[in-house]
């Protein structure tokens, strides 16, 4: 049993992590996170729904219909750094010296892709002529003006864009006008999150970058509001230090730093379910700060949203009738049946053999358990390649079947048959969420509820020249949403333009 000293205790209680926590997460370490058991890919037509285009229409209507009596918000995780962006690039700068070897001789030496690209059509870039007048006269030849435009993009002495929150950086070009992700997403929201003029939006961001996010704003939000006739409320929110997880030592003893000090460390973005739980609103929409669109596709991505949530909103609205019936007047045995029907049909929820050797009673509790719960309709594209959580049905250790979004380190690759589900995925999830949060009395659900504590992730790091464990929390669209009500509906290709790269934003979706 670990023993934690008097300035260990101090050292939770600033954080506002309790021992019994922290002993639950060493115990996680020991025992070890146990793989997903896929039971199948989800398919079309098989846990994932395609709409023909008449249906898409109808449902944006439906949408559209009820927006005005629907508080909306749009929920984007903010936090990401752009120096993953830039990670070939910095590894250039620390390799090329244009004072020893030309550009050429570097590509021809090291072979490497990512820097050839970046220079042979650098003048996509929107933030091309901004670095080009900075570098003027510095150069001697074009190998060498690579090297300078990389060196003052990334430099703290020059823009320093490795140090910016992802969202702040010049993504899309119009004119003279550059636009960052944070503008992209105002504009999006304007289009569907908007009742009575006014549009919601919240950012989850790092501490280290509120005052930047709240210069963006600044700048770009009254333009924007005049340009769609939209008020912004724009709040924002940091990670909770009570979300971070204690590491252990490879023993799975509490590691400790030089100082004596128990380590701690960032939870990952299954933490940000605290920050999504704190929300007030009827339905969140749900989006990653690097998958924005370009002003010729904002129309068909937004109708993409409004589908997704006309499927939320009749869903819910037949879900809230059956709950209340069964809890108003016990419901009767056709009630029941139908809200069976239903939860299965529509719900994608399966019901285990014991259900039907309940008493009637116990079965009634069931339903309501069952009807009673988050609603999430994820959108899902065509699997292309990328890397990503895929549509999966997944078996629980109580032999409960259910819809998951599952990413591949969840998943044991070393069993050939598990793989091979794995591989038959057809398609896989862009962050793209609609999530209703309330019940049909209106009142919000605790989302802390519904959390699959045992789908986080164990890795390895190093600190201080030590080797370590790490703990992730379950995913914010994994475990973190395991026992929500799930519908999975396939999206098109244009609402997914992720920045993974800084080379991403050479693709034709983020040219303008």
């Amino acid at each position: 049993m670990v023993q934690f000293s008097e300035r260990d205790l101090q050292q939770l209680k600033e954080k506002s992590i309790s021992e019994e926590m922290v002993l639950k997460q060493i115990e996680t370490f020991k025992e070890g996170i146990p793989f997903v058991a896929l039971k199948k890919a989800a398919v079309v037509d098989d846990g994932i729904e395609r709409f023909t285009e008449a249906e898409h229409k109808k449902l944006i209507e439906y949408f559209e219909g009820h927006r005005k009596n629907l508080k909306l918000k749009k929920f984007v995780p903010a936090s990401g750094a752009a120096s993953r962006m830039f990670k070939a690039l910095f590894n250039f700068l620390g390799a090329h010296d244009p004072k020893r070897e030309t550009l050429l001789e570097y590509l021809n030496r090291t072979d490497d892709e990512a820097v050839k690209k970046f220079a042979e059509e650098m003048d996509k870039f929107p933030f091309y002529e901004k670095i080009c007048d900075r570098i003027k006269g510095k150069y001697r030849s074009e190998g060498e003006k690579v090297y300078y435009f990389i060196n003052e993009m990334l430099s703290p002495n020059g823009l320093n864009y490795g140090f910016y929150p992802k969202g702040l950086l010049p993504f899309h070009k119009y004119g003279k006008d550059t636009a960052t992700p944070f503008e992209e997403h105002l504009k999006e929201a304007a289009l569907y999150t908007k009742t009575n003029g006014n549009a919601n939006l919240h950012f989850t961001i790092s501490a280290q970058h509120d005052d930047m996010f709240r210069a963006e704003e600044n700048e770009v939000s009254e333009k924007v509001s005049i340009s769609t006739k939209t008020n912004f409320e724009i709040t924002y929110s940091n990670q909770k230090a009570s979300t971070d997880t204690i590491a252990v030592d490879m023993t799975d003893e509490p590691f400790r730093n030089n100082d004596g000090t128990l380590l701690f460390r960032p939870g990952g973005h299954g933490a940000l379910i605290e920050n999504l739980n704190d929300q007030e609103a009827d339905i969140v929409f749900i989006k990653n700060i690097d998958n924005v669109v370009v002003d010729r596709n904002l129309e068909e991505a937004s109708n993409s949203k409004k589908m997704l949530a006309g499927v939320l909103l009749q869903v819910q609205t037949r879900a809230f009738s059956f709950a209340k019936k069964l809890e108003q007047d016990t419901g009767s045995i056709d009630t029941m049946n139908e809200a069976k029907v239903f939860l299965e049909n529509q719900l994608n929820v399966h019901f285990s053999e014991s259900y039907r050797g309940l008493s009637i009673n116990d079965q009634r509790a069931v339903l309501n358990d069952k009807l009673n719960r988050p609603i999430r309709v994820c959108g899902m594209v065509k699997n292309e390649g990328e890397p990503g959580g895929g549509p999966f049905w997944a078996t629980d250790k109580n032999g409960n079947v259910s819809l998951q979004i599952i990413e591949s380190a969840q998943v044991d690759m070393s069993n050939e048959r598990q793989m091979s589900i794995f591989k038959n995925s057809t398609h896989f999830n862009p962050v793209d969420l609609i999530c209703g949060v309330k019940n049909y009395r209106g009142e919000k659900f605790n989302l802390l509820n519904y959390i699959d504590t045992k789908q986080g992730f164990i890795t390895e790091k190093t600190q201080e020249g030590k080797a370590l464990k790490a703990l992730e929390l379950p995913g914010l669209w994994n475990g973190a949403m395991a026992y929500w009500n799930t519908i999975f509906v396939e999206v098109p290709l244009v609402t997914f333009n992720p920045v993974k790269t800084v080379n991403d934003l050479l693709k034709p979706t983020h040219q303008v």
